[in-house]
């Protein structure tokens, strides 16, 4: 039953952490990614699909992206939802290529983005500890069930609690390497 209680936050803790990158990979560094426009959705046909679904997406040089729509009747629909994200790109349209070049991020902005990434960070941290919470709730009403043991429950608690650990640990390690990537020149 402890490992069982263990495994379930493990598991959601490791939820967390992917939630938690793919917030950071939403985040924008200057060098351009395909992975930046994922979350964008564009009307293809009469349904809300990825930009992915709808185009083949590439990266033509560091500082710009390549978007090629599957039909061409798509081209100015794909263009306005990247002008419409929240993203803050001018895409332009070549013919049937939309070419999304991606400005140099200033020292201030840089900063903002820092603040925006510790923040998500702090998020992920707290909801590893609602988990950990969740975790011992589930050991102690075991143990007054009497289905384990108090010594049982303080055992579960510290496992429980070396899974929290790594969870935050893992999570201050994306945090650092994003910030690093961030105040890259």
């Amino acid at each position: 039953m402890i490992n069982e209680v263990k495994q379930d936050a493990l598991n959601r803790m490791n939820k967390s952490i992917e939630a938690f990158k793919i917030e950071l990979s939403k985040i924008r560094t200057g060098r351009a990614h395909v992975s930046l426009l994922n979350h964008i959705t564009v009307d293809f046909y009469g349904s809300e699909v990825p930009i992915g679904q709808a185009a083949n997406l590439s990266v033509e040089d560091s500082r710009t992206l390549a978007v090629t729509p599957w039909d061409k009747s798509m081209v100015p629909v794909i263009e306005k939802a990247i002008l419409t994200s929240d993203l803050g790109l001018n895409p332009s349209t070549a013919g049937t290529v939309i070419r999304v070049p991606m400005p140099p991020l200033t020292e201030e902005r840089r900063k903002e983005l820092v603040k925006v990434v510790r923040e998500l960070a702090e998020n992920a941290r707290v909801a590893v500890r609602n988990i950990r919470r969740d975790g011992n709730n589930d050991l102690k009403a075991l143990a007054k069930d009497k289905d384990i043991s108090e010594d049982e429950e303080h055992k579960g608690q510290e496992l429980v609690q070396q899974v929290t650990n790594q969870s935050t640990n893992e999570i201050e390690a994306l945090l650092q390497a994003k910030e690093k990537e961030l105040m890259e020149i």
